[in-house]
């Protein structure tokens, strides 16, 4: 359970609209020590000044960061566009569960996953984009994930071993913000969860690219041979659909 509440050591001292870069949020908090920038998705930029440091040398450090906080609003900006904004109209579910959001009367927020149904709910008075809220409904759709994830990828990857008479030392999977999978040395595959949010060729693609590399432990010309082999053609073709996907952005 989460409660969403206000940080007494925060405070937001002043606002500033820039030309160039936008809605600047300059917060006081006592908790830091040095003077820093942050840029998240749907909060913009925001700079954090400790008890120690003044508004002036703030607005200083944001002049010389300029062009830094440009390029990073630009990697910013295809993020939110393609990132999913979760509210009450919404119909999502990942493969075996159902979102459902729904509002209460206490100041927190709660999550509740089983029988099919990830349960989000959160304080009547609440604005359900709140970045806190849009948290913890990740933070439970990806637990969702990794229930499902654990109880169908070790199975599937056994059944495309043996198909195509390949062999692995173990499996796990985790959250990985960068990587759909890998393989170690001594042929550990470990695969992301969000597999579990590709289509069904595509997962299956993923994991005999893994499995490949039980045989070849590189990406050189015999490695995309081997995995031709394997997809019936396909290797180049499907590696070019995974573009459209990142385990980051959902």
């Amino acid at each position: 359970m989460q409660k969403l509440t206000g940080i007494v050591s925060e405070e937001v001292i002043r606002i500033i609209d820039y030309n160039d870069i936008g809605r600047v949020s300059f917060i006081r908090k006592d908790s830091v020590r040095n003077l820093n920038i942050t840029i998240k998705p749907f909060k913009g930029v925001q700079v954090v000044l400790p008890s120690s440091v003044s508004l002036e040398s703030a607005g200083k450090f944001v002049d010389e960061k300029r062009q830094w906080i440009k390029k990073s609003q630009i990697r910013l900006t295809r993020i939110e566009n393609k990132t999913t904004v979760f509210d009450e109209s919404i119909d999502f579910q990942t493969g075996d569960h159902v979102l459902v959001l729904g509002r209460h009367e206490r100041s927190t927020i709660k999550t509740v996953i089983g029988k099919g149904r990830v349960i989000v709910t959160f304080p009547q008075f609440a604005d359900v984009r709140d970045p806190r809220i849009q948290s913890a409904i990740r933070k439970a759709l990806i637990h969702a994930w990794r229930i499902e994830a654990k109880r169908y990828l070790p199975g599937r990857v056994e059944f495309l071993a043996k198909r195509h008479n390949l062999s692995f030392k173990s499996i796990s999977v985790r959250d990985n913000k960068s990587r759909w999978g890998s393989c170690s040395r001594d042929n550990k595959i470990n695969l992301n969860i969000h597999l579990m949010r590709l289509p069904q060729h595509l997962c299956d693609y993923i994991i005999l690219h893994e499995l490949a590399h039980t045989i070849h432990r590189h990406h050189q010309k015999t490695f995309w041979m081997f995995l031709d082999q394997i997809t019936n053609g396909m290797s180049k073709k499907l590696d070019r659909e995974m573009i459209a996907y990142s385990p980051e952005i959902w």
